[in-house]
């Protein structure tokens, strides 16, 4: 059997393998160990970014909107474009760039 005199002094402080234990335990056992506050920080970022292409995309419809309510040329362009309409005495081609 070997005697405790054999081991250091700072591996029987029982205070510091406690400390070091917990230090262990919260950093890398714990529910809210460091690895998962990481994808949390990374999918914060991601969603504030979101956040900020979506404000920017609902101002951008609401302008859109604005134009939409007050200038008939910009209903007319925009009633052609997106539902195909057209005059009674017009044509329409659609030409599709479609890359295969």
């Amino acid at each position: 059997m070997r005697s405790l005199k054999n081991i250091p002094a700072w591996l029987r402080n029982k205070y510091l393998i406690t400390g070091i234990g917990f230090i262990i335990w919260m950093l890398f056992i714990d529910r809210n160990d460091l690895p998962t506050q990481w994808k949390r920080v990374k999918e914060l970022k991601t969603l504030q970014q979101s956040e900020k292409n979506m404000d920017k995309q609902i101002s951008d419809t609401k302008q859109e909107l604005e134009l939409l309510k007050t200038n008939p040329s910009t209903l007319e362009k925009y009633a052609r474009e997106k539902y195909m309409m057209k005059r009674d005495n017009e044509d329409i081609y659609i030409i599709s760039t479609a890359k295969q």
